[in-house]
């Protein structure tokens, strides 16, 4: 008898140490991948589109590049229904390159914006109220916008403007147009931060 007694007591051990570890697993969450840990989440009201974009449709001969004969300015984005208790946006388009996926590796950045106002419900073709503040273009040459220009002969690309509003600006980051902030820096300065997100996802 004394044998099922501590037989029990150590059954009763393991039984109670068991059912403990899904309550740590779910105070400790792992963590996301770098740079998508400021996930994609869709607000059920929150809407981006756009006047001369059309999502999964080809880029509008007169926004490409200049070399493709376009004057290479950015699209006009336009949003409504963002939560009630938004502060600002930040806006991020992003290309993945053949070879290269989400979670896995960083893509390249063509437009990093933060710190537009809460009141904005939209930003005009070129961004002429230089609104929000920009990082790095994609090659690090100046900040604001990158037009995609895809070389001829290695077909159609997908670019994703990515709308984000915020519960508040994004301290982390600059105050003013900073060429050395990139597209890592962004993702890390949103994670915490976004109350909804919406995309539109072009060719070119």
């Amino acid at each position: 008898m004394p044998r099922m007694i501590r037989f029990s007591s150590i059954a009763l051990t393991l039984l109670c140490c068991t059912s403990a570890l899904p309550v740590v697993a779910q105070q400790n969450p792992p963590p996301k991948p770098r740079g998508e840990a400021a996930a994609h989440p869709q607000g059920p009201e929150f809407t981006l589109s756009s006047s001369e974009l059309v999502d999964g449709e080809a880029l509008p001969a007169d926004l490409r590049c200049t070399r493709s004969g376009g004057d290479g300015v950015s699209p006009p984005l336009s949003w409504e229904g963002a939560p009630a208790d938004t502060q600002a946006y930040a806006i991020v388009m992003q290309h993945y390159s053949n070879g290269t996926y989400p979670g896995v590796n960083e893509p390249s950045h063509y437009w990093l914006v933060w710190n537009i106002p809460a009141d904005t419900d939209g930003v005009a073709r070129g961004n002429p109220d230089s609104l929000g503040v920009e990082g790095s273009d994609k090659d690090v040459r100046s900040t604001g916008y990158t037009p995609p220009c895809s070389p001829a002969g290695t077909g159609t690309h997908e670019y994703t403007i990515w709308v984000y509003a915020l519960d508040g600006p994004l301290n982390d980051l600059p105050q003013q147009d900073d060429i050395n902030i990139s597209w890592p820096d962004v993702m890390s300065a949103l994670n915490g931060h976004i109350l909804a997100g919406d995309s539109i996802t072009f060719l070119n």
